[in-house]
Parts: C-alpha cells; structure tokens; sequence
C-alpha cells in the first residue's frame, strides 16, 4: 500500500465518523470509520515502523477530537435540535366528564379518538372495538387521564347500568 491510499484510508475513516455522528445514526457507518482508522494505523506501523506508527495514531487521535471538538462547539448541533416548545396538554378538560355522559364521535376510534361530549372534544378510549365518526357513545370508566368509551348501540354492557 503507498503513502497515498495510506492517508486516504485514514481521512475516510475520519469523515465516516463524522457522517456517523452528525448525520447518519445506527452505528454502521462509526464501524467502518473505526475500522478505516485503524486499518490505517496498524498499516502505517507495518510500513513505517514504531516512530511514524506512533505519530499517525497520535495525528489520528486528535484529528477525531478536533473533529468532536467543532461539532460540539459549532452551530452544527443547533440545526438538529428541536427549538419548538409543546404546549399540547392531556386531556385536561374545562369541563366535568362523569361515568355514564353521553356523546358522539367526532373521529374513529381505534381505539383512540375524539368524541364530543358535552358540548367539548376530548380524547378518548373505545374498550370493548372501533368504533366510527358521528356514533352515540357512553362514558364507562375514568382512570386519571384516560376516558373509557363504548358504544351507546353496544348491548355488552347492557348490564352493567
């Protein structure tokens, strides 16, 4: 192997690391970076002996520190990090909401969905199967933040009112 395709072998390795950090996540792409890196470096022990060895894996070293270095410090990480804040709340009603208040559906529920009841969309969940838009549904159970639903149409739990 010449000079050359030594320092190739070792700059490819270098921009494979970086593509793994910055852009290219699970892992693939840092492997074969490693291994470029130090194919390269055993590679320039066995050609150069200890001294150049030594110097290449030194140089090595702190080419991908540098690298880590400008990535860290740079805007880089400032165009994949998320700047929005969520100001999305969970099911917290303006409204009371009691077992056995009707409704309608507003979405599908599977099983998850929206209903209207009492005049407010909230969030709610069909136990027993899916059900469709713009159908009478009940109240069954409230635990904390999620609202039990079925089917007003549903004789299943005929027996339990």
């Amino acid at each position: 192997m010449n000079t050359t395709l030594l320092i190739i072998v070792l700059l490819l390795g270098v921009v494979l690391l970086a593509l793994e950090i910055v852009a290219l996540p699970g892992g693939i792409a840092g492997v074969f970076g490693v291994g470029l890196i130090a194919f390269g470096v055993w590679e320039s022990y066995v050609m150069f002996g200890n001294t150049v060895g030594t110097v290449v894996l030194l140089c090595a070293i702190a080419l991908c520190a540098l690298m880590l270095a400008w990535f860290m410090k740079g805007k880089t990480w400032k165009r994949f990090s998320l700047e929005e804040e969520s100001t999305g709340k969970v099911n917290q009603l303006g409204h009371s909401v009691a077992v056995g208040t009707r409704g309608t559906t507003i979405s599908r529920l599977a099983p998850t969905g929206k209903a209207l009841i009492d005049g407010q969309p909230t969030e709610v969940h069909a136990v027993n199967k899916f059900i469709d838009p713009d159908r009478p549904i009940e109240v069954v159970a409230i635990e904390g933040y999620r609202i039990d639903v079925v089917e007003v149409s549903d004789t299943r739990f005929d027996n339990q009112k």
